[in-house]
């Protein structure tokens, strides 16, 4: 009969995926994610199995749910097209300055586990297309209806609007990480807003 597990596993995974997130893959020890989880090198690998198995369930784990966020501003029909990509680059700016104010510099975990891993590590880069393609779809579904709805201007193509948001913000997050300030940020955002909107 086996052991009923002692822990929370999904705690364990949240605390996992921000070691991971601070640190980076191949800077993350064993024993930093014992120290963060709480648990011992036995319970780490006989619930995870491995450390890249762990980590591929923590990005699973930040994918699901910032995406889910950001699908929930892009597809939502009360706002024109522009003010959805508008809220979205806004809570970018947020969610950067308040790391920033608590003395943390992680960035997106997406965005670093490109930078790392997506080169080297196919089950890591076949995540990450995933998750892309995901966004880039509501990206390009979010300025479709700013062009019915008059909000968004821009005659270049609607995908290749989507890829221009999308790597605008990735550059924000790696900005941030770099040093930029919420003033940087939110100029960025404001020039990435003119090129749809005039």
């Amino acid at each position: 009969m086996a052991r009923p597990r002692t822990f929370d596993e999904e705690r364990a995974l949240a605390a996992a995926m921000h070691t991971f997130w601070e640190k980076g893959y191949e800077a993350t020890s064993t024993q930093d994610l014992c120290e963060a989880t709480g648990l011992g090198r036995s319970s780490i690998y006989n619930t995870f199995k491995s450390k890249h198995d762990l980590f591929a369930r923590a990005l699973a784990h930040y994918i699901e749910t910032t995406t889910a966020a950001q699908l929930a501003v892009l597809e939502d029909v009360r706002l024109s097209g522009a003010e959805r990509i508008r809220v979205l680059l806004g809570r970018v700016v947020e969610g950067e300055a308040e790391r920033r104010a608590q003395g943390r510099h992680a960035g997106c975990l997406t965005v670093n586990t490109t930078v790392e891993l997506a080169g080297r590590d196919a089950r890591a880069a076949q995540m990450l297309e995933r998750d892309t393609a995901r966004r880039l779809a509501a990206l390009r579904g979010a300025i479709e209806a700013g062009r019915r709805d008059g909000s968004i201007v821009s005659s270049r193509d609607a995908g290749a609007l989507a890829r221009f948001v999308n790597a605008a913000i990735g550059g924000m997050r790696v900005s941030s990480q770099g040093g930029a300030d919420r003033a940087a940020l939110e100029a960025i955002a404001e020039v990435t807003m003119d090129a749809l909107t005039r």
